[in-house]
């Protein structure tokens, strides 16, 4: 890749690591964390593996529509800390994300404590070492940690969500800062999710969803498919959530092997799972406050069942983790739904 194909604007900082650190802070084109700086060499570096023109527009990214072109993407890749073979990676997911039914423009703005949540299946994710195993949600691994705080730098720098400004969150949350992960296919007892959705084993993609921090499932006890189910589904028809609002999207169940291998050892498959979570995991609406009912359930009697998802389909079923009986819910947003797209 040549140095004179990169376009963006030069900025000359001749002072200290600090100086420069505190020159993206003050401009608001950090995440606050330290960052590596993006030169033109480091950039031209990260383009090393793309054939793509440096200023072909994948899309652009709401509030402020910013045209996040290779050379863009680059660039908050270098912040980020990734490799360059990280890069298709964040390209599907970037492509994932403009799809309209993730509903992007939604995302960005709202209150609602939601990030995107990047789940990476096939032999993609082995290579890169994506981890998806024991803390899978935490720190320590650099394709997770800088994939996912890739993609949250482009949100800020290219489309413009500014907490407090246009990212309107109200709490926001720690996934803010990075939220990839992929999916333990090794000990996943059923279909990886990119199989369920119509993928080849062998093919690589990004699955992007709209969804709230992990919550912890802990069930040490149960030692057969039913009472497991049973607990799991008390975890997940929070009165709270948007999802046992009524108001639609993909929450994710993400079990743990050990979890997901006492399920199956029944026979339960995913769809069994799914069939049994929307039967069970609800509320009455006699339950909810009046002002709640006749918010969202002006046409429902109090003895009426609301249940996590319309309809079983839209609850996501991954595994991941090590071992452990610790499984987790993410809550997704209202309104935004799923795309899966492959790593090209």
């Amino acid at each position: 890749m040549n140095i004179q194909q990169l376009i963006s604007k030069r900025i000359v900082i001749t002072d200290s690591a600090e100086m420069i650190y505190q020159t993206f802070l003050d401009n608001g084109w950090t995440d606050g964390l330290p960052f590596i700086p993006p030169t033109e060499e480091a950039v031209a570096k990260m383009l090393t593996q793309m054939s793509m023109d440096p200023q072909e527009v994948v899309t652009v990214i709401p509030p402020k529509w910013g045209e996040a072109t290779i050379e863009k993407i680059a660039i908050n890749a270098v912040m980020a800390g990734c490799l360059p073979e990280y890069m298709p990676v964040i390209i599907a997911a970037l492509k994932a994300m403009a799809e309209p039914r993730f509903n992007l423009s939604f995302v960005q703005p709202t209150t609602h404590p939601c990030a995107p949540l990047v789940i990476v299946n096939g032999p993609v994710a082995k290579e890169l070492k994506i981890n998806s195993r024991s803390g899978t949600f935490g720190p320590g691994f650099r394709s997770n940690a800088t994939i996912g705080r890739a993609i949250r730098l482009i949100l800020l720098n290219i489309g413009g969500a500014i907490p407090g400004d246009t990212d309107m969150s109200t709490q926001g949350q720690p996934s803010k800062f990075s939220f990839c992960i992929a999916e333990n296919e090794d000990e996943n007892p059923w279909q990886p999710l990119h199989v369920e959705k119509g993928y080849d084993t062998s093919q690589s993609t990004v699955t992007v969803v709209a969804a709230e921090n992990p919550r912890n499932i802990n069930d040490h006890s149960s030692t057969n498919a039913l009472d497991m189910l049973s607990t799991i589904a008390g975890n997940l028809n929070a009165m709270s959530t948007n999802n046992m609002l009524g108001q639609g999207g993909n929450p994710i169940l993400a079990l743990a092997p050990e979890h997901a291998a006492t399920i199956a050892r029944e026979g339960y498959s995913k769809d069994d799972i799914k069939d049994y979570m929307f039967k069970n995991a609800t509320l009455q609406v006699g339950r909810y406050p009046l002002s709640t009912r006749q918010r969202f359930f002006p046409n429902k009697s109090e003895d009426d069942n609301i249940s996590l998802v319309a309809k079983k389909e839209d609850l996501i079923i991954i595994v991941v983790g090590g071992p452990g009986k610790h499984s987790s819910y993410l809550p997704s947003s209202a309104g935004n739904w799923s795309v899966t797209k492959p790593i090209e």
